[in-house]
């Protein structure tokens, strides 16, 4: 037995060291295999990580703001938002409203409008201040209605997130297009999720400004959002500011960003940013990216020979 003992030890030199006396290297079964920390051989079949890619977090938590790419309804190689945590309350999808203050859309360039001026349905890009997407917004509306009606169009606008989950859906009727009118204004409702009223978006009469009232799922009113008196996008953007229900405080706006002359000119797609209080109720955030699609196809949409209108007029 104490040869058998002796022989044991023998074919493991790094147990056979006097009393007191610490090994010169941890012992086989703590080494690990090739490419453990402290192992100088390469770590077969895993190439290493790209420059400026995040390393990882704690065990058993996802690498922090890692990008995510390739999802559905949007350009590949865009990054897309990461998914923050659910507040209390909130509808799902929402969620990657509640920390942020500002929001990019940008819509896409249809090359068939551009050459030969048939409208089609016009998609989105809504983004974050980083430029990473938080949504795509894509319209549902048949052949006949974009081309026979134009700006003034009924629709149904879709928006999904990075999952390709529709978080969203924007219903505008047909409504009158003049001022003219001071009954059967222009009026934009938000879901979230499709199905369930968020709020409305609602004109409010007015001779000279686009004036417009924001409310909530019950109708009460919340916000006021005005615009100026010439709604002109020429060299230079145009501000619709959003003001507590009397009208004495600016709390955000949302603005149509110039692009440039030739973008302008040739085509109507259009960039527009949507600035508002980072604690604001994530549905009345939500409410605000319906605003701003009611906004564009009321003043900034063009379809065949109509030209996108200057005022209320």
């Amino acid at each position: 037995m104490d040869k058998q003992h002796t022989q044991m030890n023998d074919s493991h030199p790094e147990t056979n060291m006097p009393v007191g006396y610490p090994p010169q290297y941890p012992p086989t079964a703590f080494q690990g295999p090739p490419g453990y920390a402290g192992y100088p051989g390469p770590q077969v079949g895993y190439p290493p990580p790209p420059a400026g890619y995040p390393g990882p977090g704690p065990a058993g938590f996802p690498v922090p703001n890692q990008p995510v790419y390739n999802q559905p309804g949007g350009a590949a190689g865009v990054p897309w938002m990461p998914a923050p945590p659910t507040p209390l309350n909130c509808p799902p999808g929402l969620e990657y409203l509640s920390q942020i203050d500002q929001i990019l859309i940008h819509q896409q360039i249809e090359l068939l409008e551009v050459l030969i001026g048939f409208e089609t349905n016009n998609k989105y890009e809504i983004k974050n201040s980083f430029g990473q997407r938080v949504y795509f917004a894509a319209e549902d509306t048949d052949c006949c209605t974009r081309n026979c009606c134009g700006p003034s169009r009924p629709f149904t606008l879709r928006i999904i997130d990075n999952m390709g989950r529709e978080v969203m859906t924007l219903e505008r009727p047909l409504r009158c297009s003049s001022c003219c009118c001071p009954c059967c204004l222009q009026e934009i409702e938000i879901q979230a999720p499709p199905g369930v009223p968020v709020g409305y978006v609602t004109q409010t009469w007015h001779p000279c400004l686009p004036k417009f009232t924001i409310q909530n799922e019950k109708r009460e009113d919340v916000l006021k959002l005005s615009g100026p008196c010439v709604v002109c996008s020429c060299c230079g953007d145009v501000d619709f500011e959003i003001k507590s229900l009397d009208e004495q405080n600016v709390v955000g706006k949302i603005s149509k960003h110039w692009t440039g002359i030739l973008r302008e000119a040739f085509t109507d797609a259009d960039n527009f940013g949507i600035q508002f209080p980072l604690d604001l109720d994530v549905k009345m955030k939500a409410v605000m990216i319906g605003a701003c699609f009611l906004i564009d196809f009321m003043f900034f949409e063009s379809s065949g020979n109509q030209e996108q209108r200057s005022g209320v007029w």
